[in-house]
């Protein structure tokens, strides 16, 4: 019986020790969050002219006669952004890590983060791109491509991207 409870006593003692460290490790993941799991790889740095800061697209599904959508992932490094852009069909985004920011114009900026999914209606001005401190990748859909993929406009300024509330 004294067997017994010690052994249990030490098996206690190191499952506490394990979720301990678990625990610290989960926590230092959370905190150390600037580096984003890369599902695709980056692809090609987006221009200049379309973007503020480094972002990166690859193109997943071309579009094409049949399923007239495309589908890729752009990666947002901390700061970046896109410029003011609509789409003729709209826009599906699926956050899949990181954290940043979309909006529609002359709505409030929201917070969007991994497992977001936001919808872009057609031809409606819109920006998204990561946050100051971590960065955002995201995958989009663009639908019915026959009538158009993006409308690229001016660049989103820094006082309308650090106005998050």
């Amino acid at each position: 019986m004294k067997k017994n409870l010690k052994n249990f006593s030490v098996i206690a003692v190191l499952a506490i020790i394990l979720l301990s460290c678990n625990n610290k490790n989960q926590e230092k993941m959370e905190t150390d969050k600037s580096e984003l799991t890369e599902i695709f790889p980056k692809g090609e740095k987006g221009a200049s002219e379309n973007f503020t800061g480094n972002a990166y697209n690859i193109g997943l599904v071309d579009a094409d006669s049949l399923l007239t959508t495309a589908v890729g992932n752009v990666y947002f490094e901390p700061g970046a952004r896109s410029n003011w852009h609509s789409h003729p069909a709209g826009q599906i985004l699926i956050i899949t890590d990181g954290i940043g920011y979309h909006q529609i114009e002359r709505q409030p900026i929201e917070v969007i983060k991994k497992g977001s999914v936001v919808k872009c209606p057609p031809n409606v001005r819109h920006w998204h791109g990561a946050s100051a401190e971590v960065g955002l990748q995201q995958l989009y859909i663009v639908p019915n491509t026959e009538k158009g993929i993006v409308n690229w406009q001016e660049v989103v300024t820094d006082e309308v991207y650090k106005s998050v509330k």
